[in-house]
Order: C-alpha cells, then sequence, then structure tokens
C-alpha cells in the first residue's frame, strides 16, 4: 500500500475523513524543496496524536496521556528518498508500533535537522544547532515537518503508510527595542573557540523608566536566570487584553482565565516598574542555547563550553558598559526558578566575588544524593528500587497530592526516542552534558544506561566533583564562606511536582550547622508545587509571575551591607 495523502497545510484544513488503508508500519519520505545542505543528516521524528486539538509535534511529552512517537536517525537523507518507521522502532508511551491500538489518528513527522560541528579539541560531533527556537525540535527553523493528515491504523494489517516531509520552519523573527526592552547580541571568543565557529549570546534588558534621560546615572543588574527567552517576559505596558481567549488552567486548577491572570501580573509589575519608590536597575534575560539545550546551565562545561566565564567575565561587563551598569560585584544580583534556580546558586558559588546574592527557587537538583530521588553515588539504578525479589518504579512527576503522571524510566526512554548520544534536548540529557565529563567521541559520557538504568559510578564521582553545589560548598566551606555570608537565598514548594525539596534538604542540613555561619536563608512552601518562589502570601500560580520585584527589597539590604565606602548609591535613586 503506497498511497500518498495530501492534505491542507494548516490544522484548520486538516483532512476531515481518514485515509481508509490499514498499515503496521510508516514509510516517512523527505520531499523537501531541494537545499545547500542536502543530504540532511539528524532524526526524523514520527508522532501519532489520538485528537486533532493541535498538531501532533506539540502533543509530544512524558506524560502517560501524550501522543505517541517514534524516532530514528537518518544520515545521507535526500529528497525522493524513504526511512522506514517499523516494530523494531523505540517508542514512547507504547515502545513500539505492535503497543499502538488500532484507531484513527492524526499524523504528523520531523526531521530534526544535525550540523557538523569540529570542535576546538579536534573531536567531531553532530548535533542540532540553535537556531533560534531555544532546541525546541518543534519549532527549530529549518527543521522539515510534513502536514498532518489523518490515518486508519491497524498493527496487525500489513501495509505501509507514506508520510511526506515537505514543509520548512521558517527564521524567527528578532526581538525589536522599545522604550523600556532593549538588546544585546555579543560574540564569544571562549565559545567560538570551543565550538569551531562563531557563538554569540543575546541579552533582553529590561532598562528603567527615563533610561534614555539620565545619562549619568550607572545601575545594579539583576540576572533573571532561565530557560530560553524568546524576549523579555513578564512585562507589559498596557492593561490585559479586552478579548483575550480563557480556558482553565490544566495546572492551577482554581485559574479559570490564567491567560488574563498572566498579563495583569505583566502589567502591574511595569506600574511598579515606573513608580517613584522603584529603585531604578536592570535586568537581563539572557538566551545562552546551545546545540545540547535551550540554556548552558551558566557553568563551565566539558561537552557545553566554557559558558560560566563566558557569562560572568564577558557578556556581563560588555553588557553594563552599554548599558551603564555599575558594574561591580556588590551591585549584581541573581535570581531564577527551577533551572534558573540551579544556574542563580552555582553562579554564586562558582564566582562568589562576582555576585552579591543569589535568590533560588525551586533548583534543579542541588545535592545529587538526591537527583530527584536518587542517590547517584549509592543507587545501582536510576529507574527502580529493586529488592530480592521485586522492584518499584521511581516516580518521575506529581502533583501536589502526590499523583504521578510519569516515571523516570518514562522520561528517560522519551528522550532515547528524541535523540541518541545525548541529543534529545531533554532534561536529562541537558545534566548530562553540563555535568558530565566528554567521551571519546566527542558526546557527553552517560551517567547511566539510558535504556536499563545503569549507574556509572564513575561518571557520578565526576558529578560530585565539579557540580553538586552542596558537595562544593561543604567541601570549600572554609574558603567560601568569608565571600558567600548573606548571599544564598533558597525557596522551595515541599510538593514540588519534581521532587527538588528532597535536595534541598540535604544543603539546609549543612548551611545550619555550617560554621562560619552562611546568612541567608531557606524556606518551604506548604504543599506548594513546581516552582514555588518565596511567597506565603500568595498561591503558586501568582508567586510565580513576580520574581522581577518580588526580591527587590532584599536586594537594597544587600546592597546597602555590601557598598564599599564612596559607592554610587544615589544615581540611579532618581525618581
Amino acid at each position: 500500500m503506497r498511497g500518498k495523502f495530501a492534505v491542507g497545510a494548516a490544522m484548520a484544513a486538516l483532512a476531515t475523513a481518514p485515509c481508509a488503508l490499514q498499515a503496521e508500519d510508516f514509510r516517512v519520505e523527505l520531499s523537501a524543496p531541494a537545499a545547500k545542505e542536502a543530504p540532511y543528516e539528524g532524526r526524523v521524528i514520527l508522532v501519532l496524536a489520538a485528537d486533532d486539538k493541535s498538531e501532533p509535534r506539540f502533543q509530544v511529552d512524558a506524560s502517560h496521556d501524550a501522543a505517541q512517537v517514534f524516532g530514528i536517525p537518518v544520515e545521507g537523507f535526500r529528497n525522493g528518498q524513504a526511512r522506514l518507521v517499523g516494530k523494531d522502532v523505540l517508542g514512547y508511551p507504547g515502545r513500539s508500533l505492535a503497543d499502538v491500538p488500532a484507531g484513527t489518528y492524526t499524523v504528523q513527522a520531523v526531521l530534526h535537522k544535525y550540523d557538523t560541528f569540529k570542535l576546538g579539541n579536534g573531536k567531531v560531533v553532530k548535533l542540532p544547532a540553535a537556531r533560534g527556537a531555544g532546541q525546541n525540535w518543534r519549532k527549530e527553523p529549518g527543521n522539515i515537518i510534513s502536514k498532518p493528515m489523518k490515518v486508519n491504523f491497524d498493527p496487525k494489517r500489513p501495509g505501509e503508510i507514506k508520510v511526506a516531509l515537505t514543509e520548512v520552519i521558517g527564521p524567527v523573527a528578532e526581538p525589536k527595542d522599545t522604550e523600556f526592552v532593549r538588546h544585546f547580541k555579543f560574540k564569544s571568543e571562549r565559545l567560538s573557540k570551543f565550538w569551531g565557529r562563531d557563538v554569540y549570546m543575546r541579552g533582553h534588558v529590561l532598562v528603567p523608566k527615563d533610561f534614555d534621560k539620565h545619562p549619568e546615572a550607572k545601575y545594579p543588574l539583576a540576572i533573571f536566570h532561565g530557560h530560553f527567552p524568546e524576549d523579555f517576559g513578564g512585562f507589559r505596558t498596557t492593561p490585559p487584553d479586552a478579548d483575550i481567549k480563557c480556558e482553565p488552567s490544566k495546572r492551577f486548577k482554581n485559574e479559570t482565565c490564567y491567560a488574563r491572570t498572566e498579563q495583569q501580573e505583566a502589567y502591574d509589575f511595569y506600574q511598579k516598574w515606573i513608580s517613584p519608590d522603584f529603585p531604578r536597575m536592570l535586568i537581563v534575560e539572557i538566551d545562552h542555547s546551545n546545540p545540547y539545550y535551550d540554556d548552558s546551565y551558566a557553568v563551565n562545561s566539558a561537552n557545553i563550553g566554557p559558558y560560566g566565564d563566558a557569562i560572568t567575565y564577558d557578556f556581563i561587563p560588555a553588557l553594563e558598559k552599554k548599558f551603564r551598569g555599575i558594574g561591580q560585584g556588590w551591585a549584581r544580583f541573581l535570581y531564577g526558578g527551577s533551572t534558573g534556580g540551579w544556574e542563580a546558586l552555582a553562579a554564586q558559588v562558582f564566582y562568589p566575588d562576582e555576585y552579591n546574592g543569589a535568590f533560588a527557587a525551586c533548583p534543579d537538583p542541588i545535592d545529587f544524593r538526591q537527583t530527584m530521588v536518587t542517590d547517584i553515588y549509592k543507587d545501582k539504578n536510576a529507574y527502580f528500587w529493586t529488592g530480592p525479589f521485586g522492584k518499584v518504579a521511581k516516580p518521575g512527576k506529581r502533583d501536589y497530592l502526590g499523583h504521578l503522571s510519569h516515571t523516570i524510566e518514562d522520561e528517560n526512554r522519551l528522550e532515547l526516542v528524541l535523540g541518541d548520544k545525548t541529543r534529545s534536548g531533554g532534561q536529562w540529557d541537558v545534566w548530562e552534558a553540563v555535568y558530565s565529563p566528554m567521551g571519546e567521541d566527542g558526546y557527553p559520557k552517560r551517567i547511566w544506561n539510558k535504556a536499563t538504568g545503569e549507574i556509572d559510578p564513575s561518571v557520578a564521582a565526576y558529578w560530585r566533583e565539579n557540580y553538586d553545589m552542596r558537595h562544593i560548598l561543604e567541601r570549600d566551606w572554609q574558603k567560601l564562606a568569608p565571600k558567600l555570608q548573606g548571599k544564598i537565598h533558597i525557596y522551595v514548594g515541599d510538593m514540588d511536582n519534581f521532587y527538588l525539596n528532597n535536595a534541598v534538604y540535604l544543603m539546609e542540613d549543612f548551611l545550619k550547622k555550617a560554621q562560619p555561619a552562611y546568612g541567608g536563608e531557606i524556606l518551604y512552601g506548604d504543599r506548594d508545587e513546581h516552582c514555588w518562589n518565596g511567597d506565603p502570601t500568595q498561591p503558586n500560580s501568582i508567586g510565580r509571575l513576580r520574581y522581577n520585584w518580588m526580591y527587590v527589597p532584599k536586594i537594597l539590604k544587600r546592597i546597602e551591607a555590601a557598598a564599599p565606602k564612596g559607592a554610587d548609591l544615589t544615581s540611579w535613586r532618581y525618581k
């Protein structure tokens, strides 16, 4: 059965009548316009969705009720050629096509393209270049997709269904400067040398009221760390849209129109930002997306490169020069949640003199004895707790009642489907890319076998000595304490969806007995989920939208306590 099915380009034009053919295999054919880089290398990702409310590529995640996905590597893939996705191809949630029930599905394929990188150390690797969408294979410019189509599928009936890759995803538009949001593009010589090609970082900078009217003023700087930002988020100069489309929040059950809440909070922040009593300062969100993930974790890494040095010693000073920052450690602050929480804490620990305080909310694991729920030093397996006669799967995500949506093995299998050799762009793979040593083949060494979960103790030891925040602080406390007193602040809900509170408990066990005292704070939100950031008076749905102003009083106290004699404490306090 070789029929090719033609459908419209948009979901609105999706064929309403499914193809009448039944099949057990999918034949994915490249039919894209000829391009200079053809033949292509990368990964073909095939998605089957049970509904057509959105394109199948946007329905892929680790939840048990997500779309079905399969992935295969391709090399030398040319126009007119095809690759078969058959029963032997690994999938998620079902492990193979044989596990997919017979039924009518919406089908879509994506070719996630890889580039060849000749690294500065001589290694050659094939990776998806960061092309403007934050390493999101669903939207990355240059990737090739098929038009969604409906098919009848039956794993017990022989034959093939042809899926044609025909549409090239277009480029992402550059954000434009406004009165309050400016943009900064910076070429990093350190990173360019590492990657063997030009590497740029971008900053989305929120400038204070009347920035252009006060050329004499120099400003403190706050770095809002986190995932890839398309532009500066959570800030708008107009009230919420009158015609906003209201939908109940899947995550926050009490929010019936969360889009309006988000816009209202963004507008409220703008009103605070221009008020006479708000300190005039700079806030930057950094785009440091790279071939492994949507951000670099802001540290030096054997696989991702010297991002810690590039951000702290090169990017930040250049940004401060352009936007009139004070340019000294006492006037720089770090905050963020989840990945951004880990980055804020790590940057403060690794560069203690360059920053004056880290406010780390719901940080990624800061003690690898609880890497979510796994002790990578003592446990033998990352996926299961095993006894002499049985085993229990380790949980991956819960809600505030403890109900699970998937396991650790589920998440890792999905990543293996989306990309081998740590190339999925997923959470576990980025930890591996950041924390692991580089293997002989130029790719990160596996912390555990991706298929079985068996942990490699030698890689775990490398993680401990280089990136385990609690271990590093305890090991080096006598040297670090004078530089970090009063600078470490950690906040997490005690029902964090990803069990990130577990590692915070272990960090607190050390810090509360550390001598000299650390002088910061660790707070827990009762029954709060990811990503609680320290305000017990507000629900999690609100507090997570207030990073850019909720720590300001504490920042001002740090400035007063740490500013050297004769420091500029006035030019940036104009009304």
